[in-house]
């Protein structure tokens, strides 16, 4: 049987050695499933991680800000207090005990200040209470005479009585007394959880101490421990130097109060002294409020004397006291101080703005180590004088006077300039 043309073609095709012949190519899916890499899967699938915790951690930061924030305030806090603990430890007395100590005496001192405030501003309350008849009178004596008009104090009273929108302020002054009650509450257990975790770091700061350097390096725990007693250092500094100040301008204050015969002067210099010095930036014109008001009550022209006494006072600080007292322990500058008390206050709020000034000076002072400096040259511009030759500006006045010169010829090509003519000639 004589073989056809596609046999032909096959044994034509097929390999001296008898091998099979070359199978179909793949077609477009198949070739696309086998160029796949294998690591592509574990890639979308670490993606995919990757993005679940960020978002899972990103939801855990917001829930716990409020906590960490809290455990913030309570670790400059027990800084602020590691000198007076560590000194009554070397004392002989257990750090526990000591710290302790120290809370004590500051519950009592704020207590104090508390209650004093509190009875200030209740027998303020109670005395315009009292006096509000007899002023209301004089206002609506006032009012007929000037108006001619014939209003009565007990008409206004039943309309006030009467009225709808008294009785929906109560309804909402009700209301508010809830919300009022809660944010006290909260803000009684957050000042708890505060105290107990600076209790905390300032009884247990050597263990602290040492259970953050037992996961570092040598090197490194050198470098820890040498900033951590620079924070130490410079946050309590900064709160016994305003302290310190505070001491100084409640006694200034409560002199010139006394002298003008206001009403709780002992407690308006303990407020202007506390307030104006821990509430940085706007901290002065707050303490002078509340003075001014009640010497107001008393003659007008008391507040004015206690508004120029207040503005006075806040100069000699600010040039005099507050560079003597905060040189050797907050060496900040004013202008990088307004600024680090402007981004606390952007980033953490009031927080913020209270621990700004010890953290940019903690962190100044550790990187002054790291800073390289040489000798600056004894130039007149780095005192702030600019360098003048003698007579500068009187040539540059008599250049702009003198009549400008004409050009030169230029020599044209193939022609010789001709001498300019002599003079007198």
């Amino acid at each position: 049987m004589a073989p056809t043309d596609e046999t032909a073609e096959v044994d034509q095709q097929a390999s001296p050695l008898d091998t099979t012949p070359p199978g179909r190519p793949p077609s477009g899916d198949d070739a696309g499933q086998a160029r796949m890499p294998r690591w592509l899967p574990r890639a979308m699938v670490l993606a995919l991680s990757l993005v679940a915790v960020f978002q899972l951690g990103n939801w855990a930061f917001h829930q716990l800000i409020g906590l960490l924030l809290n455990v913030l305030i309570a670790f400059f806090l027990a800084l602020a207090i590691e000198p007076a603990v560590s000194w009554m430890a070397s004392k002989g007395l257990r750090r526990g005990f000591a710290t302790f100590l120290v809370f004590f005496g500051v519950l009592v001192v704020a207590a104090g200040f508390v209650t004093l405030l509190g009875s200030m501003l209740a027998g303020q309350i109670i005395r315009m209470i009292e006096g509000f008849p007899e002023y209301l009178d004089s206002v609506i004596s006032w009012i007929n005479t000037t108006f001619h008009t014939e209003l009565k104090r007990v008409d206004i009273q039943e309309g006030l009585l009467r009225s709808d929108w008294l009785q929906r302020y109560v309804q909402n002054s009700a209301t508010g007394v809830l919300d009022v009650s809660t944010q006290v509450l909260g803000g009684l257990f957050r000042l708890l959880t505060i105290a107990l975790f600076s209790f905390y770091f300032a009884a247990d700061g050597p263990r602290l101490r040492r259970a953050l350097c037992s996961v570092l390096p040598p090197a490194r725990q050198a470098e820890v421990l040498r900033a951590w007693e620079i924070a130490v250092d410079k946050t309590g500094g900064y709160l016994y130097s305003r302290g310190l100040m505070a001491l100084i301008s409640g006694i200034a204050h409560y002199i010139l109060l006394e002298y003008l015969g206001v009403n709780y002067a002992p407690v308006l210099a303990v407020w202007v002294g506390l307030v104006s010095q821990f509430i940085p930036t706007i901290g002065t014109y707050l303490a002078g409020a509340l003075p001014m008001l009640i010497a107001f009550t008393v003659n007008p022209w008391y507040a004015l004397w206690v508004l120029v006494f207040v503005v006075i006072y806040q100069q000699f600080e600010n040039y005099v006291l507050q560079p003597k007292l905060t040189a050797k322990t907050v060496d900040v500058h004013p202008a990088v101080a307004f600024g680090s008390v402007i981004a606390g206050t952007a980033l953490l709020g009031a927080v913020g703005a209270l621990i700004a000034i010890p953290a940019v000076a903690t962190l100044q002072a550790f990187l002054g180590a790291y800073v390289r400096r040489y000798d600056v040259t004894d130039d007149p511009r780095v005192h702030g004088q600019r360098k003048r030759t003698p007579g500068n500006i009187l040539a540059r006045v008599r250049r702009l006077l003198e009549p400008q010169r004409e050009p030169e010829r230029k020599r044209e090509p193939g022609r010789k300039l001709e001498p300019e003519p002599e003079n007198g000639s």
